[in-house]
């Protein structure tokens, strides 16, 4: 049966609950409902190949693979690593939620033995669709913490991390689950002055301004979100002359005007710009990033679009470069080739609206384009394209459902795909159409077009095939359901110019629907009700305080701890340290259980400690204090700061050698009287 609540579920090659707190802060920040549960102990494997599993029964949730690589030397770890492959495989071919697989980092004396194994898992997972690797350099090098390692805790209960760490490896699980879960922001506007060069090309000159090495890094950094589909503008209160000189003068820069697909340069406000960039790309402003030196520019675009992300950045420009890596919202789960093209298309683009306007009329323009379309059955290869356009498509869209690539495998529909090319170039994949064919009526599940192709009869060949495909099934009706959303008028007006409405769902005969051909009646491809994408509502994620407040995973883990001492009620310990070690281990006590205080006398347990805790707890008093403590401690008796002090002080006893057992010998054999006269003569020397 499946899960009654969406969760995050969790196996792994060790003990993997520490990973909760981490795991529970970012869903409650990012504002996901999503429940957390743990597999069983080391079952990963089975977990990912059982159809009735946690992993199975899991629907429209996440799946997280934990794999540390040790873990699977004892079967062979090359060939193990090439059975996770497979299996991996199956569960994404199998099962309804996306699945990440976390590869965590190996013990340092054996990070050499495992690269064989890494790239085996690298390559062998890298196109799986709905599959998304994480790799343990991506973690280590976005999160860096102190220690990693935790090998008292390995040792213990196979517990291999630092909390630290579980943290880290926790905010980049968020971050993944985020970017797989979330439309992708599309646009990034950039100012010019002290955000892509240091100076003000208008006041010092163009020749004086400076690319340093935070502008030079930010451009990079621009040009590799460019090179993975975003499309960058230019949006700057300045003289448009002024920047093109910038550019002329230093043709070193990683960015060149070539890159930009729009610009407003003037001096009209900023968000009067930003509407305007966005009504010319044919986009929504919730679609679009701005990014600005200055916080007064950022928070008045805002105020005049609040759709938008306006993103100022950090006062000292050193700080530019690790900011912009701390922003989510330029993630991207996958990269697909139309992303990689899409800078192109829209330079295509701007060529075919040349032709428009040169052209006589509407008609004559679009028999110039020479359009080609391809209808075809979805690719293997294809799949994550198919996903990707279901997430994004608004506009075109008859039912606005979104899918993952594992819900549109496993849909049990019929899938077509659409290519559409012209004498321009190529649209790449634009189209798609899902749908059942039962006796009485063809049924689309989904039927959308990238607005890219809108407008060019694209949509009439599309509902021509289905009817073909009626036809050829002997059905009589096409039916397609309709959904309004907020975006989609244009999927209404086409439909309604083809087909007659009944609740909801527009319905024409099979051979009508097969003779569907655009007329010039048919409405333009823009939306004729606004000239500017319709508003939404903003997006709830801080991005800005994720960048800047909790990029730190021991930032965060203090927060976690704030807050469960918060929700605890507070209380005064009965019975207060009586020396400095056991003062020590009840601030460390009360670090680990998130509690204001703790007495001596107070047991672990009833403090809301549990075996995980208690491995950590042990680990990091062998940190402190240099001794190694089994778990019998915690379990021979009452767990309390008293009892693990009197351990340590046994352990330091047992550690010191010879000497003090010498001396505690010869002091068991004196009177009491004896020890006296001794304690005496040593003061007094």
């Amino acid at each position: 049966m499946p899960l009654d609540d969406r969760a995050i579920a969790i196996s792994a090659t060790f003990t993997a609950e520490a990973i909760e707190p981490g795991l529970a802060f970012w869903t409650a920040e990012l504002g996901l409902d999503y429940q957390i549960r743990f597999a069983g102990y080391a079952q990963l494997f089975q977990e990912l190949l059982d159809p009735a599993g946690l992993f199975a029964r899991n629907r429209g949730g996440f799946n997280v693979a934990l794999v540390r690589l040790e873990d699977l030397a004892t079967a062979g770890v090359e060939d193990s690593a090439r059975k996770l492959v497979e299996a991996a495989q199956w569960a994404a071919e199998h099962f309804a939620s996306p699945l990440i697989v976390a590869v965590c980092p190996p013990t340092p004396d054996h990070a050499a033995a495992f690269e064989t194994s890494l790239r085996i898992l690298c390559e062998g997972m890298r196109d799986l669709p709905g599959v998304h690797c994480l790799l343990p350099g991506e973690v280590t090098s976005l999160y860096p913490v102190a220690e990693i390692h935790d090998p008292h805790g390995d040792q213990l209960g196979h517990l291999p991390y630092t909390p630290e760490f579980f943290v880290a490896l926790a905010t980049a699980i968020a971050r993944k689950i985020h970017a797989i879960a979330n439309p992708p922001f599309k646009v990034i506007a950039l100012d010019c002055d002290e955000t892509l060069w240091a100076g003000i090309c208008g006041e010092d000159g163009p020749q004086a301004v400076v690319v340093d090495p935070p502008r030079r890094a930010l451009q990079e950094f621009m040009a590799q979100r460019r090179s993975e589909g975003m499309l960058l503008a230019m949006c700057s209160k300045n003289n448009e002359e002024d920047v093109a000189e910038v550019f002329a003068t230093h043709p070193g820069m990683p960015l060149s005007p070539r890159d930009f697909v729009a610009q407003r340069i003037n001096w009209e406000s900023k968000g009067a710009n930003l509407t305007a960039l966005a009504a010319e790309l044919e986009l929504s402003l919730d679609s679009l990033i701005m990014v600005d030196d200055n916080p007064k520019e950022c928070t008045e675009a805002q105020a005049a679009a609040p759709q938008i992300l306006a993103l100022p950045l950090p006062a000292q420009p050193a700080a530019i470069p690790a900011f912009l890596r701390h922003v989510w919202a330029f993630d991207r789960p996958r990269v697909t080739a139309e992303d990689q093209r899409r800078a192109e298309m829209y330079s295509q683009r701007a060529d075919r609206a040349r032709a428009r306007h040169a052209a006589g009329s509407l008609e004559e323009f679009l028999a110039s384009l020479q359009l080609e379309v391809e209808i075809a059955p979805m690719r293997p290869e294809q799949l994550p394209r198919v996903a990707q356009l279901t997430q994004r498509t608004n506009q075109m869209n008859a039912a606005c459902v979104r899918r993952t690539e594992v819900e549109v495998r496993k849909s049990g529909l019929e899938c077509l795909v659409v290519t559409v090319r012209d004498r321009f170039g190529d649209y790449g994949l634009t189209g798609v159409m899902m749908f059942l064919a039962a006796p009485t009526a063809l049924t689309v599940d989904t039927f959308l077009l990238s607005c890219r192709a809108l407008g060019r009869g694209v949509e009439h060949r599309m509902v021509a095939r289905l009817g073909q495909i009626a036809l050829e099934h002997g059905v009589e009706q096409v039916r397609i359901p309709f959904l309004a959303s907020q975006r989609n008028r244009p999927a209404a007006l086409f439909l309604q110019s083809i087909a007659q409405e009944t609740a909801g769902v527009f319905e024409l005969p099979a051979a009508d629907a097969a003779s569907v051909t655009r007329r010039p009646a048919t409405p333009p491809e823009s939306p004729p009700d606004s000239d500017a994408p319709p508003a939404t509502v903003p997006r709830r994620v801080d991005y800005l305080k994720i960048a800047t407040e909790l990029r730190d995973p021991a930032a965060v883990l203090e927060r976690i701890h704030t807050a469960s001492r918060q929700s605890r009620p507070a209380g005064k310990p009965s019975d207060p340290p009586r020396t400095p070690l056991e003062r020590e281990l009840t601030e460390l006590w009360a670090a680990l259980l998130s509690v204001p205080a703790v007495g001596i006398h107070d047991n672990f347990f009833e403090l809301g400690g549990h075996s995980l805790l208690a491995v950590q707890l042990l680990s990091r008093v062998r940190q402190i204090c240099g001794v190694d403590l089994s778990l019998e401690v915690v379990y021979s008796g009452e767990f309390t700061v008293a009892e693990l002090a009197k351990a340590v002080e046994l352990k330091e006893i047992e550690r010191t050698g010879g000497e003090y057992q010498d001396l505690l010998r010869e002091l068991e054999g004196l009177s009491d009287e004896e020890v006296r006269v001794l304690l005496a003569e040593e003061q007094d020397s």
